[in-house]
C-alpha cells in the first residue's frame, strides 16, 4: 500500500479543514516542562526543512503535575501543526496507543523528547512505510552501522534484554525499547486492539505481534546519545517486562491472539513464487514435513532397537510408531501448518492417531511379507524393510495431514 497525499505542508484556505498529513509525530511526555521547548522547536524546524511530507505533532501530555500542559499548549498555539493531547492517566503505551487510533495521519510515529535519536535518521525511518513495502519501522541501536554513546550499564541490560527475547519469544528485530519507532495507520488500526500493555512494554509487545502476524518490520541504525537525565526506572521497568514476556508467551501459546486473521486483514502474502500447479505454501510446508520427518525417523530406529529384544518386530514397530506418531502430529501442526494454540488440539491428534493407523497397517503388512518369504530374515533386513515402508508411509502421512488434518490451516 503506497500512499499519495505527499504535497509539501501547506495552508488551507479559509473555512477549509486541514488535510490529513502523511506523518503525524508523536511526543509522549511526563513533567518535561524544561525540555519539551526546545524538542518541539527542534524537530518541526528539521521536519519543515527536510521532510518532503505533510507533517504533525502531537504532543501527549501523560498526566502532568508540572507545567508541560501548559508549554504544550503554548507552542500548539505558535505552530500551527503541533496539536496537544492530554490524558489523564500516565503511560507511555497508553498515551500512543490513544493517539495513534485517533490520527488520521498514513503513517505514525513517536520518539522521546529527549530526542537522543539523531533527526537524520527521521525520514529514512518512514520512508519505507510511506512507499508501502514496510509495516511498522523501528531504529536500532544494537546494528554494526549504529552509532551509540552510552554508559556501560544501560549497553548491558539493553542487549541483554533483546538476547532474551530472541530466546524466550523468538523474536528478529534487534532493538526493541529504542524510543524511535513508526507504523502504518492501517497496521495500528489492526495491532493496537491486541496490545494490553499501558507502559514501556507496549513497544516489545506491538513488534512481537507484528512479527507473529507475518508483517514486515524494516530497521534503520541510528546515532544515538543516552539522555543522562532520563526518569526510566530501570529495575522497575525490567521486571515488568518479564511479566510482559510471560503474559505475551502465554497468550500465544493459548491462541487467544488471532494471528492468522490478522495475516490475512493486512494482505502480507507468501513470499513464495507462484508456480503453476503448485500450491502457495507447498515447499515451506514440503521442507518443513522432511525436517520433522528425519527427527522421528532417527527415533524410530532408536525406539524399534531398543524395543526388539521384549515385544520382538511387529511390537516394536508398533510401540515405536505410536510414540513417533504422537510427537509427529505435534511437531508438524505447529512448525509444518502453523496451527498455534490449544484449539482443536485434541482432534488433530486423533486425526493424527488414524493416519498413524494406517502407516502401521502398511508398514506391519509389510514385515508380514517378509516373515512369509524368510524364516529369519534378520534383524537389519527387518529394520530395512520397515525404514523403507515408512518412507512410503510419510508421503501418505503428509498428503493426509495437509489435505485432511490440517485442511483450514493452509
Amino acid at each position: 500500500m503506497a500512499f499519495t497525499n505527499l504535497a509539501p505542508v501547506r495552508a488551507g484556505l479559509p473555512g477549509e479543514p486541514a488535510p490529513a498529513p502523511v506523518l503525524d509525530v508523536v511526543i509522549p511526555v511526563y513533567n518535561e516542562e524544561i525540555d519539551l521547548e526546545p524538542c518541539v522547536r527542534r524537530l518541526h524546524a528539521h521536519l519543515s526543512a527536510d521532510l518532503p511530507y505533510t507533517f504533525r505533532i502531537t504532543v501527549a501530555d501523560n498526566a502532568s503535575t508540572d507545567t508541560t500542559l501548559e508549554v504544550a499548549q503554548r507552542l500548539a498555539r505558535e505552530y500551527p501543526h503541533v496539536r496537544v493531547v492530554h490524558l489523564a492517566e500516565k503511560g507511555r503505551g497508553r498515551a500512543l496507543r490513544q493517539v495513534w487510533l485517533d490520527s488520521d495521519a498514513a503513517v505514525l510515529a513517536y520518539m522521546d523528547v529527549d530526542l537522543s535519536t539523531d533527526l537524520a535518521g527521521l525520514l529514512p525511518l518512514i520512508a519505507p512505510l510511506v512507499s508501502g513495502h514496510s509495516d511498522v519501522a523501528i531504529g536500532t541501536r544494537l546494528h554494526r552501522g549504529s552509532r551509540v554513546v552510552r554508559g556501560a550499564k544501560r549497553e548491558f541490560i539493553s542487549r541483554s534484554y533483546n538476547l532474551m527475547l530472541r530466546h524466550t519469544l523468538s523474536t528478529k528485530f534487534t532493538d526493541a525499547q529504542c524510543g524511535f519507532k513508526a507504523i502504518r495507520r492501517d497496521v495500528a488500526q489492526a495491532l493496537l486492539p491486541h496490545v494490553e500493555d499501558n507502559a514501556w512494554f507496549f513497544d516489545t509487545e506491538l513488534l512481537v505481534l507484528t512479527e507473529r502476524a507475518g508483517l514486515r518490520i524494516h530497521e534503520v541504525p541510528v546515532d544515538w546519545i543516552d539522555d543522562p537525565g532520563s526518569t526510566v526506572h530501570i529495575y522497575s521497568t525490567a521486571r515488568d517486562d518479564i511479566r510482559g514476556i510471560i503474559r505475551i508467551g502465554r497468550a500465544f501459546a493459548a491462541g487467544r491472539i488471532p494471528l492468522h486473521d490478522l495475516s490475512v486483514q493486512l494482505g502480507r502474502s507468501s513470499p513464495e513464487p507462484r508456480t503453476p500447479g503448485v500450491p502457495v505454501g507447498l515447499t515451506r510446508q514440503l521442507v518443513r514435513f522432511a525436517g520433522v520427518g528425519v527427527l522421528s525417523t532417527l527415533a524410530y530406529i532408536v525406539l524399534f532397537l531398543g524395543l526388539h529384544s521384549p515385544l520382538g518386530a511387529q511390537g516394536a514397530n508398533a510401540a515405536a510408531l505410536l510414540i513417533t506418531a504422537i510427537g509427529n502430529t505435534a511437531l508438524n501442526r505447529r512448525f509444518t501448518f502453523g496451527v498455534r494454540g490449544r484449539n482443536r488440539n485434541a482432534l488433530h491428534q486423533a486425526q493424527g492417531l488414524i493416519v498413524f493407523a494406517l502407516a502401521l497397517a502398511l508398514t506391519s503388512g509389510t514385515l508380514l511379507a517378509l516373515h512369509t518369504a524368510s524364516d529369519d530374515p534378520g534383524r537389519n533386513l527387518e529394520l530395512a524393510v520397515t525404514v523403507a515402508a515408512n518412507a512410503v508411509a510419510t508421503l501418505m502421512r503428509f498428503l493426509l495431514l495437509r489435505r485432511w488434518v490440517f485442511r483450514a490451516a493452509r
